[in-house]
């Protein structure tokens, strides 16, 4: 028996204007913070500034990203397009990585060649410019802060907000060097730690969101406890052929197959399983093919583990 048109199961998780309003509001607030922390880096000198301007741009430039990736997620499904444009919350974050890695290079190039002779910095102005972009941060990343776990490409927003908060509170630090101590050397050390900071954030993301481009099983997500699941239902003998990836943000699907011989009420059962792989896993696009007996003869093609 092969159950394929349970529609009413696939239903994603869409959130609508809720889902952008986030991304707008963070793009904009961060846009304008940018350009304050800019101006005062310019007129000030600060290489420190400048280099935190340049990163706050990268994030709103990856703001932007991920604002028009979830505007492209809402779009219906077509004939062309059976899963709708639900894959560019996962692009996203991958672009968005790549800048980052990109502007981490030139804010280290640029410290580095600071450091044999820094200019003369003015610490109040970076102390209170950079305690300003703490408390934009930190509200920032709050707007991100439901469902980053589960959807990437708020997690790559709350990440990078996060970052920005604690280096907007080093930059207040350094401020404090230089006004106190006249220790204007803090200025290019800091924008080189800002540049290894911007690395590893963007390794860190760049991984991730490779592996849900090439549908990797999502971190949150014990495959092997989902097939034991599957495997301790009642008259289930074998399951294989059993690929779990991300289709989206906040969506998660499932295909297996499932050797069920002597029982004769799939539709029951699939709606009850289907149910608990949305509660218990948050699987929430299963689709679940039974079958009678073990001897299917595409099995041999399936490269991945059988069970």
């Amino acid at each position: 028996m092969h159950d394929h048109d349970h529609a009413h199961h696939h239903g994603g998780h869409r959130h609508g204007a809720g889902s952008t309003r986030a991304f707008a509001l963070g793009t904009l607030i961060n846009l304008a913070y940018t350009a304050l922390e800019a101006g005062y880096g310019l007129a000030t000198d600060s290489l420190a500034l400048l280099s935190d301007a340049l990163h706050n741009f990268g994030d709103v430039l990856g703001l932007a990203l991920a604002w028009g990736a979830a505007i492209l997620a809402q779009r219906l499904p077509t004939t062309e397009h059976s899963f709708g444009w639900r894959r560019a919350t996962l692009l996203a974050p991958l672009a968005n990585a790549l800048i980052l890695a990109v502007f981490s290079g030139a804010l280290a190039w640029e410290a580095l060649r600071r450091l044999d002779a820094p200019p003369d910095v003015p610490g109040l102005p970076v102390m209170i410019v950079a305690a300003i972009g703490v408390v934009i941060n930190l509200a920032s990343a709050a707007l991100f802060h439901a469902r980053q776990h589960s959807d990437l490409n708020r997690r790559g927003a709350y990440l990078h907000l996060l970052a920005d908060a604690a280096v907007s509170f080093a930059a207040v630090v350094a401020g404090l060097g230089m006004l106190k101590l006249g220790w204007f050397w803090l200025d290019p050390v800091l924008a080189l730690l800002v540049g290894v900071v911007v690395a590893v954030t963007a390794w860190s993301l760049m991984r991730e969101s490779f592996a849900q481009v090439m549908d990797a099983v999502p971190a949150h997500i014990d495959r092997e406890a989902v097939i034991g699941f599957l495997q301790a239902q009642d008259g289930v003998e074998q399951v294989h052929h059993v690929h779990i990836w991300a289709l989206g943000a906040d969506e998660v699907a499932l295909t297996a197959h499932i050797v069920r011989p002597r029982v004769d009420d799939h539709d029951a059962f699939l709606d009850t399983l289907v149910r608990v792989l949305n509660e218990r896993y948050a699987i929430n696009h299963a689709t679940l093919q039974f079958e009678r007996g073990t001897a299917c003869a595409h099995d041999r093609h399936d490269m991945a583990p059988h069970h």
